[in-house]
C-alpha cells in the first residue's frame, strides 16, 4: 500500500470512528493528527473530553518557558474547540496560582462540563473561582492543592455524583453543607484533613475513603453505604484525648448506621478510635452484607482494640475474607494477661460458614494473636487458606508459632496454612 493510497483510507473515515481514535490519544497528539489530511484538521476540537499534564508541551529546563507554553497551549485548546466540553482534567506540577485557570473554569461553566479535574502542583494553592458553583450539571468534582469557598447561596451540585477533595482548603462547615446539598453523591473521598469533626448525611452515598486527623466521624444518613476505607493520623496525646473527652460510643457513630456495607477497610489507630466506648455497643448491629474486612495495624495488648476486632467478624455471617496486621509490642505482652477474654467475648456457636481467605501479617507469636488463628481455624468450615506473615523484627518465637499451629484444630479439611515470609 503506497502512502496516497494510506492517505485516502484515513481521510475517509467515517468521523464517528476518527473521534474514537482521537478520544484515546493524549490531546498533544490529537492536536498533531490534524496534519494528516484537510479533514482531519480540527476534529479534535469537537472532542467533548479534554485532558491536559506537563507533557502537552516540550520540556525545558526553564520553569516559566514550561509554564507559558502550557498556558497558551490550553488557551488555544478551549479558543478552538467546538461544541460542549464534558470532561475536563488539568493534572500538572507547573501551574499552581494562575490567573488563567479562572478564565478556562468561566469557559467551562459556559460548556456544560460535566466532570472536572484540577491536581495543581506544589506552591501557591488555587482559589477555586465562584464560577465553579454555577456548573449545575458536574457529576464528578475532583480537586488537589486548591483553596475552595462555596458563596452564601449556593444550593449544591444537583447532579454530582463523584467528589474527591485532596488537600483543599475549606471550613468544616462548608464541607458538610457541600456533602449535603449534593443529593445524588454516591463517592466521596477526602484526603489530608486536620482536626475535623464530620457528619455526614449523603443517603445515596455507596463509597467513601477519609484520611487525615479527623476529631469525630458520624455517619448520619448514609444507609446504602457499601465500601468504607479510613485512614486515621493521631499521635499519642490525641488518643489519649479521644479517650477522656469523647462521650459515647464511636463504633456506634461510625458504623451504626450502614446495614449495607460490603467491604470495610480501617488503616493506621481505626480500630483504636472504635475502641472508644465499644463496650456501650449492645445490642450489636449484624453485617449481613459485609464480606471483606481489611484491618491494619491493630494492637493485640489492647484488649478494646481486640473487642472491635471481635465485633466485627462475628456479626459479619456472611464474611468472605478477612485480613488483619498487628502493632504488637512483643516485650509488652508476651506473657499476655486476659486470656480468659476469648472464652467470655466469644459467642460459642458463632460459625464462619463463608470465611475462605484469612491473611494476618506483622505477626509476633504472642499469646492473644494466637487466640484469634485459633479461633478462626476452629470456626471456619469453608476456609481454604490461612497465610501468616511474622513481623520481620521477631526471629526467637517464629518455631513456637508453628508449633503451636499444627495443635490448632481445624474446621475445614481443606484450610491450608502457609507460613510466609516477606
Amino acid at each position: 500500500m503506497d502512502n496516497g493510497t494510506a492517505h485516502d483510507f484515513l481521510s475517509d473515515l467515517p468521523l464517528s470512528i476518527t473521534e474514537i481514535i482521537l478520544s484515546y490519544l493524549p490531546i498533544r497528539d490529537a492536536v498533531k493528527m490534524s496534519t494528516l489530511s484537510t479533514k482531519w484538521r480540527y476534529r479534535w476540537a469537537s472532542l467533548p473530553q479534554l485532558s491536559f499534564c506537563d507533557t502537552c508541551v516540550s520540556l525545558s529546563a526553564d520553569k516559566s518557558v514550561v509554564e507559558s507554553k502550557l498556558i497558551k497551549f490550553i488557551t488555544n485548546a478551549l479558543l478552538l474547540h467546538k461544541g460542549p466540553i464534558h470532561k475536563f482534567k488539568i493534572c500538572t506540577s507547573i501551574l499552581q496560582g494562575c490567573p488563567d485557570i479562572d478564565q478556562w473554569l468561566l469557559f467551562l461553566s459556559r460548556n456544560d462540563v460535566r466532570e472536572l479535574t484540577l491536581e495543581l502542583g506544589e506552591g501557591e494553592w488555587f482559589r477555586v473561582p465562584s464560577c465553579l458553583f454555577s456548573c449545575h450539571k458536574l457529576t464528578l468534582v475532583e480537586l488537589c492543592r486548591c483553596e475552595l469557598d462555596p458563596p452564601p447561596g449556593f444550593r449544591g451540585f444537583m447532579s454530582l455524583r463523584t467528589l474527591t477533595l485532596n488537600q483543599v482548603l475549606v471550613a468544616p462547615e462548608a464541607v458538610e453543607s457541600l456533602i449535603s446539598n449534593c443529593p445524588l453523591l454516591e463517592n466521596l473521598t477526602l484526603s489530608y484533613y486536620d482536626g475535623l469533626d464530620l457528619n455526614l448525611n449523603a443517603p445515596n452515598l455507596k463509597y467513601l475513603c477519609l484520611e487525615g486527623e479527623f476529631k469525630e466521624i458520624c455517619l448520619e444518613d448514609t444507609p446504602l453505604l457499601e465500601v468504607v476505607s479510613i485512614t486515621l493520623y493521631m499521635n499519642t496525646d490525641e488518643i489519649q484525648e479521644h479517650f477522656e473527652h469523647s462521650s459515647g460510643c464511636n463504633f456506634v457513630k461510625f458504623l451504626g448506621g450502614v446495614p449495607n456495607l460490603e467491604r470495610l477497610i480501617g488503616h493506621i489507630y481505626f480500630t483504636k478510635y472504635l475502641s472508644i466506648g465499644v463496650e456501650q455497643w449492645t445490642p450489636p448491629l449484624t453485617y449481613s452484607h459485609l464480606k471483606i474486612i481489611e484491618l491494619y495495624q491493630v494492637s493485640f495488648e489492647d484488649m478494646k482494640e481486640l473487642l472491635v476486632v471481635l465485633r466485627l467478624i462475628t456479626n459479619s455471617p456472611n464474611l468472605e475474607e478477612f485480613q488483619i496486621s498487628g502493632s504488637s509490642n512483643t516485650n509488652a505482652i508476651v506473657e499476655a494477661p486476659n486470656l480468659e477474654f476469648w472464652e467470655t467475648e466469644c459467642p460459642s456457636d458463632c460459625m464462619f460458614k463463608l470465611l475462605k481467605t484469612v491473611k494476618m501479617t506483622d505477626m509476633c507469636g504472642v499469646p492473644h494473636e494466637m487466640e484469634l488463628i485459633k479461633f478462626l481455624l476452629g470456626n471456619s468450615p469453608a476456609l481454604e487458606k490461612l497465610s501468616i506473615v511474622p513481623c520481620i523484627y521477631v526471629t526467637e518465637l517464629k518455631v513456637d508459632m508453628l508449633v503451636e499451629l499444627v495443635k490448632f484444630r481445624r474446621a475445614s479439611p481443606r484450610a491450608e496454612i502457609l507460613f510466609l515470609q516477606e
